[in-house]
């Protein structure tokens, strides 16, 4: 129980006013999901939370995901109340510009807060990554009396997060792989923005996540002792997740407001505020709290305590095994092994030795064969297309069948997927990567961007990746997709043309600390391309001269993928018609655009103004590198039905077309 004489409810009063005074001096907010689940946070952080405010990253704390992400203000007062370093002058400045406290939970603005939410149900799916991760860590480093991987992953979620699809996904997934220390609280309130939600959210949600293979639970939201015990109880079940449905009343104190939609996503109003602080018997100002109140929430000395204590259980744990121990300190602190870039550099130069025509999705599952086995930190899986993303190699090990594992069957689940994915990159110790169709990206959509505006470190492995994928049709093949990715803030970009560009995509992908990679291949084979030793080392600067004229060039032909090879082809045939014509190839615009200025006008000089542009994709976002005078050979419309090297044809890759429009700039 709480170590304090005061009564919880006052306690727990304090969220309630924190809450009600930040939104209303804002004018904005979100007041009544951190007025309802007030009490249940107040025994989630004061009995058995457990964290060290003084340390926010400390690898084996529990992790806390509110859901319910408009919430905000109550894990801000949370974390103001036990000690973060978030000072009352940040909640009074509440949603303003480059606070600490933004109007969603934002990962990396303020410490203690482990997911950025606010698109309901991913803080939920972010939560299933971080528990499949502390599940897999400790089965690869714990041993007999040394538990040094040993927390929970806590989550509140309200009616929007389980109305929203992903929620589906993830919590499927969570129930098969028996996550026995995911606990979800359900803020079973009834209300969401419309009103009353019994009218479009009917379903027995206990019932339903019962059959997922959850232990359910349903309680009083307002009840400490009822919290207390589903909690105890949710402990108990090791085997599998825990829901506990918390039947609370949203803006909870408020006399003439509470439980209705009136207090979901608006200030109460300076009456109402008033009218709260009366009954709820807090007579304080606004963004007051009384000290023994505030020595009562206070986490400091028991979060510096229990952080102490894990000390001294790696220290007995170094001692017996030196070398786990070295490899585990490795990995929390999410660095390489010392040896990682010379053995991929290593792979790369083979590959262009080994000269292999095979499709980029093929030398994509090579590349997973050699730095899985240097890297025992990469886990990943396919949304239900193994075979056909080419994800598994000879050291993959399904979570499924040991706990210890390395290999993820997500099923049929992109968008669960990826917002997994980033959760297990949240939590550390891992590199997680994930496969679908690039067409299916869409499914994941809203996933892959807050992976970026989060910065990430998950690998996004898309095959298939144009009209080249073939009989399928357009339902399966993508146009805009890339377009859609390279826009994306934080998110790199690579669409090799061959082996050797995908073995210098997937080293970028796993040595980048500061967001998400997309891995685009081919379904088709492509290819392999001559390059001296010089180019190979170029490919990692995203863009570089591939074909190379005699001279100053005349026109200039950019090209990604699986163009590449055509566009090889019409270089040469300008080349042999005396025409200097030079070829780039450009796998990851976004690394090139980084490179210093003297590099990309050694490969892109600004005066050379005759430019074509090759992709089987969108043509629009290839303007900003050919201009509206230049010329983009690329897709205006979806594809068709028909054989992959049918519709290549049929649409206009192929060599004498790129030729053609070289030569219509040039005359």
């Amino acid at each position: 129980m709480a170590a304090t004489a005061l009564p919880r409810r006052q306690l727990a009063n304090a969220i309630r006013a924190l809450s009600m005074d930040a939104v209303q001096k804002a004018k904005s907010g979100h007041p009544g999901a951190p007025m309802g689940m007030a009490d249940i946070a107040e025994v989630l952080w004061n009995d058995w939370l457990k964290h060290n405010p003084g340390h926010p990253q400390w690898f084996d704390r529990d992790r806390f995901v509110l859901s319910n992400g408009h919430g905000s203000m109550l894990i801000y007062s949370l974390l103001h109340l036990t000690g973060y370093h978030l000072s009352m002058d940040e909640l009074r400045r509440f949603r303003q510009l480059h606070s600490m406290t933004p109007g969603h939970p934002e990962f990396g603005y303020t410490p203690g807060v482990e997911t950025t939410t606010g698109p309901l149900g991913q803080g939920l799916a972010n939560a299933v990554g971080m528990a499949i991760a502390e599940k897999t860590l400790a089965a690869q480093f714990n041993r007999p009396g040394h538990e040094i991987v040993d927390h929970y992953t806590w989550v509140f979620a309200g009616d929007g997060c389980l109305m929203e699809g992903v929620s589906h996904e993830a919590c499927s997934l969570a129930g098969t792989l028996g996550l026995g220390k995911l606990i979800v609280f359900y803020d079973a309130n009834g209300i969401s923005i419309d009103g009353e939600v019994e009218a479009w959210f009917s379903e027995d949600a206990m019932a339903r996540f019962s059959a997922y293979g959850w232990h359910v639970q349903d309680i009083d939201g307002h009840d400490p002792e009822a919290i207390n015990q589903a909690i105890a109880a949710a402990r108990d079940e090791t085997g599998r997740p825990s829901m506990i449905q918390c039947r609370t009343i949203i803006g909870f104190g408020s006399p003439n407001k509470q439980g209705t939609a009136a207090t979901h996503g608006a200030p109460l109003g300076e009456d109402e505020v008033r009218a709260v602080r009366e009954g709820l018997g807090w007579p304080h100002a606004p963004f007051v709290v009384p000290e023994e109140i505030a020595a009562a929430w206070n986490a400091t000395e028991t979060g510096f305590m229990a952080e102490t204590a894990w000390k001294e259980k790696l220290v007995e744990y170094e001692e017996e095994y030196p070398e786990l121990a070295l490899e585990f300190v490795r990995r929390m602190k999410g660095e390489l092994p010392g040896d990682f870039a010379g053995r991929a550099g290593e792979f790369i130069r083979q590959r262009q030795q080994d000269g292999a025509h095979i499709a980029s999705r093929k030398a994509s599952q090579d590349c997973i064969e050699v730095f899985g086995a240097l890297l025992p930190e990469l886990i990943g899986g396919s949304a239900d297309l193994t075979g056909s993303n080419l994800t598994l190699w000879s050291g993959s090990r399904s979570l499924a069948d040991a706990d210890d594992g390395n290999y993820i069957y997500f099923g049929v689940r992109e968008f669960g997927m990826t917002a997994i994915a980033t959760g297990i990159a949240l939590h550390g110790g891992f590199i997680p990567y994930c496969a679908t169709f690039l067409m299916f990206m869409e499914y994941a959509r809203n996933a892959v961007r807050m992976a970026a505006l989060m910065k990430q470190r998950s690998i996004l492995v898309y095959t298939h990746d144009s009209i080249g994928q073939g009989e399928d049709g357009p339902t399966h093949q993508p146009i805009e997709q890339l377009a859609n990715l390279r826009t994306t803030p934080n998110l790199s970009v690579w669409r090799p043309c061959d082996s050797v560009e995908a073995a210098a995509a997937w080293q970028a992908a796993i040595e980048r600390r500061d967001g998400p990679t997309a891995l685009v291949f081919t379904r088709q084979t492509i290819p392999h391309q001559e390059r001296t030793d010089e180019q190979v080392e170029s490919i990692s600067r995203g863009g570089y001269v591939l074909i190379d004229c005699e001279g100053e060039a005349e026109v200039l032909v950019i090209a990604t993928g699986s163009e590449v090879a055509v566009s090889a082809e019409a270089v040469r045939e300008l080349q042999a018609e005396g025409i200097a014509a030079r070829l780039i190839s450009l796998p990851s615009v976004d690394v090139f655009e980084q490179q210093d200025a003297a590099w990309r006008e050694s490969v892109l000089p600004a005066h050379l103004r005759k430019r074509v542009a090759v992709e089987a994709g969108t043509v629009d976002y290839w303007r900003k590198f050919v201009g509206l005078d230049g010329c983009v050979v690329g897709m205006t419309t979806f594809g068709e039905s028909a054989p992959g090297a049918v519709l290549m044809e049929h649409f206009g890759f192929t060599a004498e077309r790129v030729a053609a429009a070289a030569r219509s700039l040039l005359n």
